[in-house]
């Protein structure tokens, strides 16, 4: 994650969003590398989760009204 000195809500949105997506990824390819069925589902279900922050924080990107609102 860079280390933004601006004040653009917007530039701080994406810094999360791609840092989020990076981490979705990762949590992606741990699922294919272990053999622990209780590790496969917690990763799987932390990059469901973090795939719904990704979501709610591209939506802010494009100004879209998010589904909880």
């Amino acid at each position: 994650m860079q280390d933004l000195s601006t004040s653009d809500a917007v530039a701080h949105a994406r810094n999360v969003r791609i840092s989020l997506d990076e981490m979705v990824e990762h949590l992606r390819r741990d699922v294919t590398k272990v053999t622990d069925p209780k590790a496969c589902a917690l990763f799987t279900t932390a990059a469901d989760v973090l795939n719904g922050l990704v979501k709610a924080f591209a939506d802010y990107e494009t100004k879209a009204k998010p589904e909880w609102q």
